[in-house]
């Protein structure tokens, strides 16, 4: 597989120099040269297939000859080593909870594989790789568990201050060793200009072996759909595809689920489910995308207002708007809303929702409401004790915390702050280089 740069200036590179550039030359998103079809079988089969062997197969024809077949068979076991239940919560909703990972959020799959991918690469390099990395919440805290103590690879994750819960924060600051984290004065677009600024910056790419741990890195995007595919297993009803709404903010997750989709997954529709930062919804209405400011909001990890991945979308779709409109819808849901849904659906449902999972399921809500007749998921990102300062004020009780959480709340942080110019990080790359 060679993967080609969205801004066709740079030449194309196979997975393994797409992994370590991160972005390519000409600052475009690396994308695969062709889109895998799975057979018909694959799918007949999939109740019977391991989730290991499942993952396997839908990876393999991206990383081709880069990794062999024995070791990318060992980093996907260990990539998705914990369970992605499929719960059923109503008659016509389930829920994805993809928060059993170690940090409890999502991106502890793609952060997982990239970094065990990563760890491969790094043994014939005569620099340690330098993984440079903004976050909205909580890439952040899978980034630095996964890359955590790896060898040949350094991590700088830019996190905005005050924009953080707490237990993300202690996620991206307790580590140490060689996971460093900056908390920078201003927004995630901030911090997202600021790892851009590095990867173009002629003397740190020349002093440095840069690459970015973001979802815009192809290891970090494509095995995000693992969890997807494992969710279709579970489907009862295999003759009536879900409708499938994932909280989007930067919108690698949605992007790798429809990319799963033009690989033959079946899916009935996509939701993409934004809170107040609603330039993708905003684009659906008007076929305008116009990049916003990011507003900060209960559901952080999905404060961004211009979605780096969205690019891909329009390639995978070759920027033809009808089909895009055709598979996907997005709403944008409020603070208020996703207050009011966390303490009613804990009442009538038992079953308590982070932010992000209430943003889904308000947005699936809605799309069902007006599509009776379908059944949907939504995507449980995170589990709610990492917001517990949000959403114990919501339900007026406390959340249990377990004991790795407590853990870490009790640990030192040992992290800098930074000024949001690029000298400041220029400096501090340097100088600690």
């Amino acid at each position: 597989m060679k993967y080609y740069s969205l801004n066709r200036q740079s030449p194309v590179v196979d997975f393994k120099e797409a992994t370590i550039r991160g972005q390519a030359p000409d600052k475009g998103l690396y994308f695969p040269e062709k889109i895998p079809v799975l057979e018909p079988s694959f799918f007949k089969e999939i109740e019977k297939t391991g989730d290991i062997e499942i993952a396997f197969r839908v990876i393999h024809p991206y990383t081709g000859d880069s990794i062999p077949e024995d070791e990318l068979y060992r980093i996907v076991s260990e990539t998705i080593s914990f369970p992605i239940p499929l719960v059923r919560l109503t008659e016509t909703i389930s829920s994805l909870e993809l928060y059993h990972g170690p940090t409890l959020a999502f991106k502890d799959v793609g952060a997982r594989f990239m970094s065990r991918c990563l760890g491969f690469f790094s043994k014939d390099k005569s620099k340690k790789i330098t993984v440079l990395v903004a976050t909205s919440g909580d890439t952040g805290g899978a980034v630095a568990n996964g890359f955590h103590a790896v060898e040949g690879v350094e991590v700088v994750i830019l996190f905005p201050s005050g924009k953080v819960s707490s237990v993300q924060e202690k996620q991206l600051t307790t580590l140490g060793k060689n996971v460093h984290a900056l908390e920078v004065d201003g927004s995630f677009d901030d911090c997202q200009r600021l790892v851009k600024q590095a990867f173009t910056d002629e003397e740190l790419n020349r002093k440095l072996f840069l690459t970015s741990a973001n979802s815009i890195n192809v290891a970090r995007w494509l095995p995000q759909q693992f969890y997807y595919f494992l969710a279709y297993k579970q489907w009862q009803q295999k003759d009536k595809p879900p409708v499938i709404s994932v909280p989007s903010g930067n919108f690698g997750n949605i992007c790798a689920g429809l990319l799963a989709h033009v690989s033959g997954l079946p899916v009935n529709h996509f939701i993409a489910a934004c809170n107040a930062n609603k330039v993708i919804p905003d684009f659906l209405q008007t076929q305008e995308y116009r990049p916003q400011k990011a507003i900060a909001t209960m559901s952080n990890a999905m404060d961004v207002g211009d979605p780096s991945n969205f690019v891909r979308i329009l390639e995978l779709f070759n920027n033809q708007f009808i089909k895009i409109k055709n598979v996907l819808t997005s709403y944008s849901i409020s603070d208020g809303d996703t207050r009011s849904i966390i303490k009613l659906f804990l009442e009538s449902n038992n079953y308590l929702l982070d932010p992000h999972g209430a943003v889904g399921y308000l947005a699936l809500q809605k799309y069902l409401n007006q599509h009776p007749d379908l059944q949907g998921i939504f995507l449980e990102t995170a589990h709610p004790v990492k917001f517990y300062d949000v959403v114990e004020p919501i339900i007026q009780s406390k959340i249990e915390l377990s004991d790795s959480i407590r853990e870490i709340l009790s640990k030192p942080s040992l992290g800098s702050r930074l000024h949001s110019n690029f000298t400041s990080l220029k400096g501090y790359l340097l100088k600690n280089r």
